[in-house]
């Protein structure tokens, strides 16, 4: 990937909050380039390595509730942009309405969709935006615009790097799900308290940013998701 210059990174991130992240980054402009061919090179293979599988959960999709096989919502990745995700429908047309966060125990996610969490399976569509360049395998995860709207100057910085398909924050918030069961206020409690502690290790990823380490997480989700 390429990292502007500071001066035309968009106004809500110059700011000094943002600056020591950009500063570690540009000093790691190799590693920059290495992760965004092997993001290619990876998405690749994944692709040619998957489509079979992939074409056989879009039948299962279509044959155990009604609706379409892909589910789409906007995102926001680098530099503030906003995206049309792409994941495997999990749960029933129109339960978006109700909430975009989900728990473990909630009632609007299909059976099939329950399996396709439980292994991240759900995810394998964005394989495809890790190959336009839209997503990297190892980043931040994406988040809708509101709450991107909630972000500290300091989490900014996190608009950096392309958004991830996995994440230090994804593997140490696996169960996150069952974290928002026990609330009775899904939104605040995502706002206030598990937002806030995922963006600490998002930041923390790229503080310490480097291509052997997304070599490590990569393998480390792989280990969390077969546990």
């Amino acid at each position: 990937m390429r990292l502007l210059p500071f001066s035309e990174l968009p106004d809500f991130m110059r700011t000094e909050e943002v600056r020591p992240y950009y500063d570690i980054l540009s000093r790691k402009k190799k590693s920059l380039v290495l992760k965004r061919i092997v993001d290619f090179t990876a998405a690749l293979l994944l692709i040619l390595l998957l489509i079979i599988p992939m074409l056989l959960i879009a039948v299962l999709i279509k044959l155990s509730s009604k609706g379409p096989v892909i589910y789409k919502q906007v995102r926001v990745t680098t530099y503030g942009k906003q995206f049309r995700i792409w994941k495997f429908r999990t749960m029933y047309v129109g339960a978006d309405k109700q909430g975009e966060l989900t728990h473990s125990e909630d009632d609007r996610i299909t059976k099939v969709g329950k399996f396709l969490r439980k292994f991240r399976l759900d995810e394998l569509p964005q394989i495809f935006h890790v190959l336009s360049g839209k997503m990297s395998i190892v980043g931040t995860r994406p988040e809708v615009p509101r709450y991107v709207d909630a972000y500290t100057p300091e989490m900014m910085a996190t608009l950096l790097m392309p958004a991830g398909v996995t994440s230090l924050a994804s593997i140490m918030f696996k169960d996150e799900a069952e974290l928002l069961e026990k609330t009775s206020d899904v939104d605040k409690e995502y706002i206030e308290v598990i937002l806030p502690q995922k963006m600490a290790y998002n930041l923390k990823y790229i503080s310490r940013f480097g291509f052997r380490r997304d070599i490590y997480l990569i393998f480390k989700t792989v280990i969390e998701v077969l546990k």
